[in-house]
């Protein structure tokens, strides 16, 4: 087999990185010590902000860069500067949101490396994200006030990424149909089966891994990237080496390259230690 010339292995987080249970195996981990050791770029790839990535991976020494909120940031830890930047303007996030005060709904959102959220929204999160792990995060990781669209508009501060969970996973195609019809410069793509996050159209994985490769003075022909999700799709697609996890959607799948174990088998220290040992 051809040993591909590796020097930046991106990975997204859920359904990728860690398992079923959101922890960082130690087959995983030891496969990205290998590889940091090799002078590769290892590079946690998420929709969270870097404050809100599990405390196993941003403990890992050798992590430098990560791209975050879904590519809206490319982060330099070692500066604590942001690389590159695509943010919603803060009055289309406003608006958008204006829009999504007509369905059954809550939504909320990044701005400044923090979430945020209306009270009453958050109060009632149970109804609308269910399963444990959003929950938990709607509820750590988003600071309420009193009325999100007002507070944005007050702060005046441009907006990372909007997020919402609909009550019934069946509103959602009406929902996305009214946002691509009024705000074509978004882009719209889901994390888990009854949500949808917003983002700038220039702010997805596969364009922030190519800013990032360009600034370090290589190409995506020298990339590796690991995801599962639709929000993965693009830096798959793109990578020189795209990897699909074996739990993958099938539009990731059919963009890979090369197809590896399950999040729950160590799926990324797998395909590591094909290419790279």
């Amino acid at each position: 087999m051809d040993r591909p010339d590796v020097r930046l292995v991106a990975l997204d987080l859920d359904g990728t990185l860690l398992d079923s249970e959101k922890r960082l195996s130690e087959r995983n981990r030891a496969a990205l010590a290998r590889a940091a050791a090799q002078g590769v770029h290892v590079v946690p790839t998420t929709g969270r902000f870097f404050g809100m990535m599990p405390e196993a991976v941003r403990a890992l020494p050798f992590v430098r860069y990560a791209i975050t909120v879904n590519g809206a940031q490319v982060y330099d830890r070692k500066t604590d500067t942001a690389l590159a930047r695509a943010e919603i303007p803060v009055a289309t996030a406003v608006a958008a949101m204006e829009v999504l005060d007509g369905f059954d709904c809550i939504y909320d959102c990044y701005q400044e490396n923090w979430g945020w959220m209306t009270e009453a929204m958050q109060r009632k999160a149970a109804d609308y994200a269910p399963d444990a792990h959003y929950l938990k995060m709607i509820r750590e990781f988003r600071r309420p006030v009193p009325e999100l669209k007002a507070h944005l508009a007050a702060k005046g501060a441009d907006v990372q990424k909007v997020m919402l969970f609909a009550r019934d996973a069946a509103d959602l195609p009406a929902i996305r149909d009214a946002l691509a019809a009024r705000f074509p410069e978004l882009v719209l793509t889901r994390s888990t089966r009854n949500n949808i996050e917003i983002n700038h159209a220039l702010a997805h994985k596969g364009e922030a891994l190519r800013r990032l490769a360009e600034a370090l003075g290589f190409g995506l022909a020298e990339c590796m990237s690991f995801g599962d999700g639709l929000n993965d799709l693009t830096m798959v697609r793109d990578a020189g080496l795209g990897v699909a996890m074996a739990n993958a959607a099938p539009e990731v799948l059919a963009a890979a390259k090369h197809v590896t174990l399950s999040n729950d088998e160590d799926g990324v220290a797998a395909a590591l230690e094909t290419y790279l040992s």
